[in-house]
């Protein structure tokens, strides 16, 4: 269904799963809701080992299913919804114009979490997280403290855990000297892993937790405004998704052109907007950027975002690993190539379309 409708969270708590929200459009009645909680769980690595497994779920299923009333489809193009919405872009190409922390953070979160496949005797859970804390000092930018927690079965050696995780930062150090200019290749002063504790017990045993984290995980880290409303479990056509997807686009335009280092881009819809009002583009010391002339270049309509990225990639893998994170993704390609030129008295930016 091109123009479906999806609106749903999901709540898990020990072995319940609660799924909410609605769902229109032409055979969504069919959809298999409680045969796809328990694939994902397979997919997440929960079974007898790592509780709880697929088949002991206990799944609410609390959704409006129906198919579309006439001419309904017509109208997603028009919000429904409100929302403010940040979009952020700084001038470093090799982190996909994402803030550097951010993105050592997921980096070093993706090599590690390959270690409970390629290290069974670590006897390693589905379950993790890690967070980076960086210095910075003129032009250079360094790891000054990491934290990772992975969980892990009772059975296994924290040491050889410990051991593994310092070999996977010390691999993944040249990456990142070839990823951030000025980045210092050294250790951090402090690495520390399960500084809790024993990890045994995660993910929906140990923490019931929504989406409050994953809305900053999956836009920039802690330090930019995250905006508006959560993007995963709703479809294109929604305000929120569209306005994070809108708003990043332009910042990533701006930095690209040479206009601004860094960048920050406040738009929002109102309900019954059809086109994304653009509020302030500012650079990386507050100052405003002409909000209508970049705006301009852009389709910034609802109908525009559900047209182009309704079924484009997997959202599965886009609500694993963020929405920002691979050039490769149908928005973060802006549609036009953009050129600095350079004359006798001064810098402009000319944009040439593909």
């Amino acid at each position: 269904e091109p123009r479906g409708l999806c609106g749903v969270e999901v709540a898990v708590h020990r072995d319940h799963v609660y799924v909410t929200g609605q769902v229109a459009g032409a055979g969504v009645g069919e959809i298999d809701v409680d045969g796809m909680v328990r694939d994902v769980y397979r997919s997440a690595g929960y079974d007898e080992t790592w509780r709880p497994a697929a088949e002991d779920l206990v799944v609410e299923v609390n959704l409006c299913c129906r198919d579309f009333e006439d001419g309904e489809d017509f109208f997603r193009g028009v919000a429904d919804d409100q929302t403010i919405s940040t979009g952020y872009a700084v001038d470093l190409p090799g982190t996909n114009f994402l803030p550097p922390e951010h993105w050592l953070a997921w980096e070093l979160s993706r090599r590690v979490s390959v270690l409970a496949v390629d290290c069974p005797e670590l006897s390693l859970g589905p379950d993790g997280k890690l967070i980076v804390l960086t210095g910075r000092e003129n032009d250079e930018t360094w790891l000054e403290q990491l934290s990772v927690s992975v969980q892990q079965d009772e059975t296994g050696d924290d040491i050889v855990l410990q051991r593994a995780v310092h070999e996977v930062l010390e691999k993944a150090l040249d990456s990142f000297v070839a990823a951030i200019p000025g980045f210092r290749r050294r250790l951090p002063s402090a690495v520390c892993v399960n500084g809790a504790g024993n990890f045994a017990t995660g993910g929906p045993e140990g923490d019931n937790g929504l989406s409050g984290k994953k809305l900053v995980v999956d836009a920039y880290g802690p330090r930019v405004p995250i905006g508006g409303g959560a993007w995963s479990g709703k479809d294109f056509y929604k305000a929120d998704r569209a306005g994070g997807i809108f708003s990043r686009r332009i910042a990533k335009a701006v930095v690209l052109s040479g206009a601004a280092r860094e960048c920050v881009v406040t738009l929002g819809f109102l309900p019954g907007d059809e086109q994304a009002r653009v509020f302030s583009i500012r650079d990386q010391d507050g100052r405003l950027v002409d909000a209508q002339r970049w705006g301009g270049l852009f389709d910034l309509s609802l109908d525009g975002s559900g047209d182009r990225y309704t079924g484009a990639c997997d959202l599965v893998e886009v609500a694993r690993l963020g929405h920002f994170t691979d050039p490769s993704r149908p928005w973060e390609e802006l549609g036009f190539d953009l050129q600095r030129r350079v004359t006798a008295n001064e810098e402009s930016e000319v944009l040439v379309m593909n």
